[in-house]
């Protein structure tokens, strides 16, 4: 199931620029947002260019985990109308700050959508220069440790993991449908971007992956930030990256190494082919494992 629509200025330009969370000059784009029905009223929802999404619909209204970016408001307002029937979702609950995961929240806030956040999230979103970001793109509703919806036969349970991808992650599972959205705390198959700025770091993000894999079992459905739909097994794969990943960059840097002498060693040259991607390319990675473990 898809829905397509030509939105003017998207592109994977500005979607490599929102995950962090910089502005930039994009150029017209055609957007198509796939859908993958989970059962239990539960889909994920995808454009490859930006956060996926989660979806749960039914007679108690629809929440939406995630809204992707700025000006692709219509695009996911039409996917979420086409399958719950409603012109807006009742909620919508974000997983971090950054533009191509919470982008939409004016859109859908104008339309009477509540959004909730950690509290992280609000205060990054208040205080930042971004021209994207309205008074309306704040969430209404904040939380703490955890917060839980239940809906539609479901137990909506999103839950703070602190200092991973930054200072305001949120993960979200629906219990008895057994599917977990992870936000960008799961960069399925390839190097996550750890945003050091946004109060991220590498133990963080490592523990946040670990306690995702305790919640989880080998039938759960994982939803990534960005990546295919996933397993308990392609979440280990990548905690097993980050660990070796970051042993080898702390070790130089233990043995004295500098920026400049950890490239030279190309100590993540065996992952490049596996790993490498456009945003987070193998040389990003090595520098950010250095500048987290200079910072210790």
């Amino acid at each position: 199931m898809g829905f397509r629509l030509a939105i003017t200025g998207v592109a994977a330009a500005l979607a490599a620029a929102s995950i962090g969370g910089t502005d930039a000059v994009a150029q017209d784009n055609e957007i198509t947002v796939e859908t993958t029905e989970l059962g239990d009223g539960i889909f994920m929802l995808s454009t490859g260019i930006a956060g996926n999404l989660g979806l749960l619909v039914g007679e108690d209204g629809a929440v939406l985990i995630d809204d992707q970016l700025p000006n692709t408001g219509a695009l996911i307002e039409g996917a979420v109308v086409e399958l719950a029937g409603d012109d807006a979702p009742r909620f919508i609950v974000n997983t971090h700050y950054h533009g191509d995961h919470a982008g939409g929240n004016a859109h859908f806030a104008e339309r009477g959508t509540t959004v909730a956040a950690h509290h992280n999230i609000r205060s990054r979103l208040a205080e930042s220069p971004q021209t994207w970001i309205q008074e309306a793109t704040l969430p209404i509703l904040t939380f703490g440790d955890d917060l839980t919806f239940h809906m539609n036969g479901q137990t909506v349970e999103v839950s703070h993991l602190p200092a991973a991808h930054t200072d305001g992650d949120a993960i979200v599972y629906f219990r008895e449908a057994d599917i977990l959205h992870m936000g960008d705390i799961f960069f399925s198959g390839m190097f996550p971007f750890i945003d050091l700025n946004g109060g991220g770091t590498v133990d963080g993000y490592l523990a946040a992956m670990e306690a995702a894999y305790e919640m989880a079992s080998d039938d759960t459905r994982i939803i990534p930030g960005h990546g295919p739909m996933s397993t308990r097994a392609d979440l280990m794969r990548s905690i097993e990256m980050l660990r070796e990943t970051s042993f080898r960059i702390r070790s130089l840097v233990e043995g004295g190494a500098d920026l400049e002498a950890v490239r030279a060693a190309e100590p993540l040259a065996d992952y490049h082919e596996d790993w490498n991607w456009a945003f987070i390319t193998t040389e990003r990675m090595v520098d950010t494992l250095y500048y987290d473990a200079t910072a210790r």
